[in-house]
């Protein structure tokens, strides 16, 4: 086990790795046999009944409560609460999406649709498109768009090509600026799944679009009949801003500050799942905090194993990976977040540099 971030890897290091780990020889299918003979990969019906009924239950709870308080500034700390409760029910909407909850597709979609699009206002189609290629090829530039680079730069290379005064700007102060971007995360998710609605043709594209609407007329009437205009409006910031934040810093520690990979990377499943992960030390309570996703690298190795049995796999995963020599990334939740903000300074001086240099030349 180690801590701290993982760097790039040469080819004669995985050679020695897979010989280790016996991987030409169905290394990650001796991992998965083991996980499947220990009843991991099994459904978890009655614990996800229990999951779901909490987590909607405390959902509809809070907005009886809402309407109960009535308009008063109070109403702020509601909207707080309600920003930590749409983000367990993203929780759950992921696992939905990895069909850990149910195996149909139709079942799934139904599922996810009502938790996303009406529950949330985002659209479970593009969050599913978007992080199925994620875990297709994580922190591999130009194919994972979680890390495209846009907003903020992960490598140098993202970095050099920033072009004009407010790109450089940004990447010069981007550790800086993380935490308070991520409170727009929110309001990001939205925009991006009306646009995927609008532009693409996904199967539940018309069902997404009757929700979408729904969410948005409930949302907007419930606060402007319940609230003030005012009091309305600083409650949807408020909301929008700690369930972006909040959401931001549970999936911010699982990949940011790992290895990057170049586009096309020749690594294997295992290594590619391992090396671009980090797992979230804690107890029950990061557990539930997290909703599951601090044991990033069991998850990307089995994604639809259901989050009760992430734990029990724990140990069989950091056992083969330490026979494979691929180390398995640990630390405290605090840590990863001085990781994750030293990677992006670094990152950030190097867009400095770059910028020193044009300036001279």
């Amino acid at each position: 086990m180690t801590t701290g971030h993982s760097t790039a890897v040469s080819g004669s290091d995985r050679d020695t790795r897979k010989t280790a780990a016996g991987v030409g020889a169905g290394g990650y299918a001796q991992l998965s046999g083991q996980v499947r003979q220990a009843g991991l990969l099994r459904r978890r019906h009655a614990h996800y009944a229990v999951r779901v009924s909490l987590t909607v239950g405390c959902y509809l709870l809070g907005w009886v409560l809402f309407w109960w308080i009535g308009d008063t500034w109070w109403q702020l700390a509601i909207a707080a609460l309600m920003g930590v409760l749409f983000t367990q029910v993203a929780f759950l909407g992921h696992d939905i999406g990895h069909k850990q909850v149910v195996a149909g597709r139709r079942a799934a979609d139904t599922a996810g649709m009502l938790l996303g699009d009406l529950a949330l206002g985002l659209s479970y189609g593009w969050w599913n498109d978007k992080h199925n290629r994620h875990h297709a090829h994580p922190n591999e530039e130009g194919r994972d768009p979680d890390v495209k680079g846009n907003a903020i730069a992960f490598s140098q290379a993202q970095a050099e090509r920033r072009s004009g005064r407010a790109g450089r700007m940004l990447a010069r102060s981007q550790a800086w600026l993380f935490f308070p971007m991520l409170a727009l995360e929110g309001l990001h998710l939205h925009v991006a799944s009306i646009r995927f609605l609008s532009s693409t043709r996904s199967r539940n594209r018309s069902a997404e679009l009757a929700l979408q609407l729904v969410h948005i007329a409930a949302y907007c009437a419930l606060l402007f009949t319940v609230l003030s205009p005012l009091t309305a409006v600083a409650f949807a910031v408020v909301n929008q801003a700690v369930f972006g934040l909040y959401l931001g810093i549970s999936f911010a520690p699982n990949h940011k500050g790992m290895t990057m990979l170049e586009t096309d990377s020749e690594l294997d499943y295992l290594d590619r799942q391992v090396l671009t992960s980090r797992n979230i030390k804690g107890n029950w309570f990061t557990d539930l905090l997290l909703g599951g996703l601090n044991y990033q690298i069991e998850h990307h190795l089995f994604p639809t194993m259901p989050r009760p049995g992430l734990r029990h796999a724990q140990p069989l995963v950091r056992e083969h990976c330490a026979r494979a020599g691929l180390p398995y990334v640990e630390t405290g939740l605090w840590r990863s977040y001085a990781i994750v903000l030293r990677h992006l300074h670094e990152v950030g001086q190097h867009a400095r540099a770059t910028s020193a240099g044009a300036v001279a030349d």
